[in-house]
């Protein structure tokens, strides 16, 4: 948004630049919508045949989240070594 209300030819440069960007992104995309398609239909079958993996790999790594969050935690009370005199 800048380079477009910048009057340097710097920011017009990038501006036309930016342009060029979005219209090679949207060709793109249109070119090759049979592509997307077919792998939005490959995830969607291979989703719901791996949906057991996909569920313990996501309870591994919530695990792994959980007992570092609870090694990282802030002890509140006495340690046994505070008690002694």
């Amino acid at each position: 948004m800048l380079s477009s209300v910048l009057k340097s030819e710097k920011a017009i440069l990038v501006n036309i630049a930016i342009i060029r960007a979005f219209v090679f992104i949207r060709q793109y995309a249109m070119n090759h919508k049979d592509l997307t398609d077919k792998l939005e239909e490959l995830e969607k079958t291979y989703s719901m045949k791996f949906q057991d993996i996909y569920a313990a790999i996501n309870y591994l790594m919530e695990k792994d989240q959980k007992d570092a969050e609870h090694n990282n935690r802030k002890r509140i009370g006495f340690r046994q070594d505070e008690l002694k005199h």
